[in-house]
């Protein structure tokens, strides 16, 4: 367990990380003709594998914690209306991408993708595959809601060609659950389960600690129910509680939301379950079953991240996003598709990138990057290894080009978190809740006590 004085005195807001730089950075100069512009560029930039991400808004009903860009569940008419500007916006996207460059990842993400008929997600994807060829194991995932599907709509999803199902489960509780207006499985979890992988369907179950009613002994007992489910992949969120973000979340508050030692009590809970059922920790708050992908790419300080999750290098490729917003992750740009639904609609069917804002990465921020990447990836970072990937001629050069804090390196070593050598940077078990602060340390854009940040306990 944590002792209290590291946690109080690193339990501070800082950024997510889930880009670099954050979204908060992106700004409304950035337009559709810089978008067209990186289009082309990043068919010469690396990596060249394409990782295609398609937003679906629409959700049945909003649950309270989340902090998703979802909206109300549309009429059939809504709906037919939003897949046909989707095909219009990937018709002024794909052209413009090099036909060359292989498929490497496809996620469907939302709101709730499930929530719509499925065979307009099948659709997309066979739209995707034949203007592009795929690589030998490319990764078409899906993110599910399983309080509306039936086995009859898992066996359509098995059918569309997905071959990863990511499944929110958040937590096997009904009073955790009711208190946040989530649908419980329409299904016993253990047939769907079984089900996917009898189609060879890698499965995820996702869960969220820090909720209202959570104790250590019900958190324990959801970990343990889903362990012995044995998905591929077990994810423990963190909730993120930023009401002046998502006004929806202050509902939460007349439940009562654990404390920091409560929340950290629920975390380190489940890792000794997960640890003792034989799952490997990988990144922040991800367990895998050993020989996982992802497991491998861990071992060897391979794992990378993308707005979609976690990744191999061999599976990670430049994200482009098509749906209302959407984020297009290229090598040296962000870009960010409008929010307003009847927007979206109008700008794709007059031609035209519906994008809302974005940002073009300085030579420095996307050294930065790699950085940050590396740290919360792999939990460590590699001076020589990395100095030769980006090809500078010693890692010394590479330090200079970079602006951090060695003292506060140095602070984080006399508390447990990182050690450090004259070639290395490794997070400790005591730091690995504290990553998103020992990257913060290399980000000159971070500026403590700023508001939108989230705590990491």
């Amino acid at each position: 367990m944590l002792n209290n004085p590291i946690t109080e005195k690193y339990n501070i807001p800082v950024p997510r990380y889930t880009s670099y730089p954050p979204a908060n950075f992106f700004h409304e100069g950035f337009q559709a003709e810089d978008l067209s512009l990186a289009l082309k560029e990043s068919n010469r930039q690396k990596p060249t594998n394409l990782s295609f991400y398609i937003h679906i808004p629409f959700c049945r009903h909003h649950c309270t914690y989340c902090g998703c860009n979802a909206y109300p569940m549309a009429s059939q008419e809504g709906i037919e209306s939003y897949m046909e500007a989707l095909r219009k916006e990937m018709q002024l996207v794909l052209p413009q991408l090099d036909h060359q460059r292989p498929i490497s990842q496809i996620h469907f993400g939302g709101g709730s993708p499930t929530c719509i008929p499925l065979h307009y997600l099948q659709e997309l994807i066979k739209m995707l595959v034949s203007e592009f060829h795929l690589t030998e194991n490319p990764e078409i995932a899906v993110e599910c809601h399983p309080g509306y599907l039936s086995m009859t709509d898992w066996e359509n999803l098995a059918d569309a060609g997905f071959n990863r199902c990511s499944i929110g489960v958040q937590d096997f509780n009904p009073q955790v659950l009711k208190a946040v207006n989530r649908k419980p499985s329409k299904e016993d979890m253990a047939d769907v389960v079984a089900y996917l992988k009898s189609r060879n369907i890698s499965v995820n179950l996702d869960f969220i600690y820090g909720l209202p009613h959570q104790t250590p002994e019900s958190f324990a007992e959801t970990i343990r129910n889903a362990a012995d489910l044995n998905p591929d992949r077990l994810v423990t969120f963190s909730y993120a509680h930023v009401p002046w973000v998502h006004p929806a979340q202050k509902a939460l508050e007349k439940h009562g939301l654990p404390d920091t030692t409560l929340k950290s009590a629920l975390y380190e809970t489940a890792c000794s379950i997960l640890s003792d059922k034989g799952y490997r920790s990988i990144g922040m708050d991800h367990f895998v079953l050993p020989g996982d992908e992802l497991d491998r790419a861990g071992n060897s300080g391979c794992l990378h991240r993308n707005f979609q999750g976690y990744c191999t290098w061999e599976t990670t490729g430049q994200v482009y996003a098509f749906g209302v917003t959407g984020i297009s992750q290229l090598a040296s740009v962000y870009a960010q598709n409008t929010k307003s639904i009847p927007d979206y609609i109008r700008l794709v069917s007059e031609g035209r990138l519906p994008v809302s804002k974005g940002y073009r990465l300085t030579e420095e921020e996307q050294l930065v990057r790699e950085i940050i990447a590396g740290l919360m990836c792999n939990g460590r970072l590699d001076w020589t290894a990395l100095a030769g990937r980006l090809n500078f001629d010693s890692p010394e050069t590479l330090k200079k080009k970079l602006t951090y804090s060695e003292n506060k390196l140095e602070e984080m070593v006399t508390d447990g978190l990182i050690t450090v050598s004259s070639d290395s940077i490794q997070v400790t078990e005591t730091g690995r809740r504290f990553v998103r602060n020992v990257a913060a340390v290399f980000d000159p854009l971070y500026k403590p006590g700023s508001a939108g940040y989230s705590l990491p306990v």
